[in-house]
């Protein structure tokens, strides 16, 4: 009776967690659980056949280059979004030239300089 005892205050209390604050942090408490429980029956040999398969697909050639495909596309659509801010600031830095060049050559009105230092 005593080992039993002793295995059982052996074996791990399970973690008590404050609340999450948000979904996202409530989805990723659950996600390393699943990932720690994982690895624990990996360890112990009493996984089953579909966590296997689903750690060796992880770890193969095509899955590698999947991830490397998606880290850059993720890099183009954030230089095509910083490409497009770009765009957007000079396009009002043109508007304020021409509006700045009408009023010296005397074509543009004091209320289009106004309006435009205030933007």
């Amino acid at each position: 009776m005593v080992a039993k005892s002793n295995k059982q205050s052996s074996q791990k209390e399970p973690k008590s967690f404050r609340p999450a604050l948000t979904p996202e942090g409530q989805e990723n408490r659950m996600i390393s659980l699943a990932m720690d429980l994982a690895e624990k029956q990996l360890r112990e040999g009493t996984a089953s056949a579909q966590v296997q398969v689903h750690f060796l697909k992880l770890g193969t050639e095509k899955a590698r280059l999947e991830r490397t495909k998606l880290e850059r596309e993720i890099e183009l659509m954030k230089a095509k979004r910083e490409q497009i801010e770009s765009a957007q600031r000079s396009e009002e830095l043109f508007e304020r030239a021409i509006a700045a060049m009408k009023q010296y050559s005397g074509n543009g009105t004091n209320e289009e300089m106004e309006d435009d230092e205030y933007v």
